[in-house]
This record gives structure tokens, C-alpha cells and sequence, in this order.
């Protein structure tokens, strides 16, 4: 009967710790997300699953947000998942395109930053229209500077995304982490895996 009882405090303790060392996990050094929209095309795709490091900026606050302890900026460039500014309840993933101190202007569906063009080799346009700047600043935009402890950031389908160019800039204690790796990915659409995305790098 002892014996029988230690198995199951046993199998209770197992699973407790289990449940913590997850949420720990989950809480400080990786989380899943999935791509809901077509915002970061051809990068990620609609019903592409992620991974995200949740340590690659320092050790956020697991409450609230912000950063225990942070360690370094987001590199320009890199896809980083982040609270969505406008909205806390959501989190919104893009590609870090400014960062603090840096001048960014749109010209012509065309990015520069501090003066020099951006080579952007990730980057889909499917609106051949361009908008002067009195209508959108989707095409034309800026110059801008970018504050101190905040980034700007755009999605790769650039004609279809919603982003700094809209809403602003994204507070640095808003980051979640980097985007890493894709571990699956559903094509809804033809309902099958897409085998050819699975265990691809995020660049």
C-alpha cells in the first residue's frame, strides 16, 4: 500500500516538475508561434510554425513588458517577433529595418537607411502602383529618425504588410525574440505538410 502510494507522489512530483521546467521554458529561453497573415511573404508563409528565442535580447520580465536583464540590440535585418504597440494582446512578427538613431526614408517602394540604399533580396512587391507620399506612406516615406529605445520595422510582402510605416515604432522592451527556425508548416489551402519548409533557417 506505502509502495503503491510513494509511485503515484512520485508520478505527482514528476509531473509538477515537468509542468514548471515547460513554463519556464516557454516563459524565458523559446517560444512556438504560427504565421496567421501574408505580412512577412515569402519569408513565412501563412500556416508556418516557429520558434523563437526568447533569450536573444536579454531575459525579459515575465510579467509585464520589458527586460530583467537586457543584453543587446536586434541586429537590422533580422525577423523579430514583438508586442504589437497598438494593441498588448497581440504580438506581430517583421523584419527589424531601423534601428535607434538611424534615419530611414521610403522613396519610390525603395528603403534607405542613414543615406544608403538597403539591399533587401527578401523583399516581394505584387502593387506595381506606387503612392506619392500625400496618399500612403507605404511607397514614400520620410526621412524619419529613429528614438532612442525604439526600432522600425517592415514586412517583407512590402505592399501587403502593416508596420512602422503605419502605426510607428516598436519600444525595444516590446521585443519577444528572434525568429529561428521554421519546424512545420501546413498548407491549408492544398490541406498537406509542406515538407520542403520544414527545419528552414529564418534569414
Amino acid at each position: 500500500m506505502d509502495t503503491s502510494k510513494n509511485k503515484v507522489l512520485d508520478w505527482i512530483k514528476s509531473l509538477v516538475i515537468a509542468l514548471i521546467l515547460a513554463l519556464f521554458i516557454r516563459t524565458f529561453v523559446v517560444q512556438a508561434y504560427k504565421i496567421p497573415s501574408g505580412s512577412m511573404v515569402p519569408t513565412l508563409l501563412i500556416g508556418d510554425y516557429l520558434l523563437v528565442n526568447k533569450l536573444s535580447f536579454g531575459i525579459k520580465h515575465p510579467i509585464k513588458d520589458g527586460f530583467l536583464y537586457f543584453r543587446e540590440l536586434p541586429k537590422r535585418q533580422e525577423v523579430v517577433v514583438f508586442t504589437y504597440p497598438l494593441d498588448k494582446k497581440l504580438d506581430f512578427i517583421k523584419r527589424v529595418i531601423g534601428l535607434p538613431g538611424d534615419t530611414v526614408q521610403i522613396v519610390n517602394k525603395k528603403v534607405y537607411v542613414n543615406g544608403q540604399l538597403l539591399y533587401e533580396p527578401y523583399v516581394q512587391f505584387t502593387d506595381p502602383e506606387v503612392y506619392p507620399r500625400e496618399v500612403s506612406p507605404r511607397d514614400n516615406l520620410g526621412p524619419i529618425k529613429v528614438p532612442p529605445g525604439k526600432i522600425f520595422v517592415l514586412g517583407d510582402n512590402r505592399d501587403q504588410s502593416y508596420d512602422s510605416r503605419f502605426w510607428g515604432f516598436v519600444p525595444i522592451e516590446y521585443l519577444k525574440g528572434r525568429a529561428l527556425i521554421i519546424y512545420f508548416s501546413w498548407d491549408s489551402e492544398h490541406f498537406k505538410i509542406r515538407l520542403d519548409r520544414l527545419g528552414r533557417l529564418i534569414k
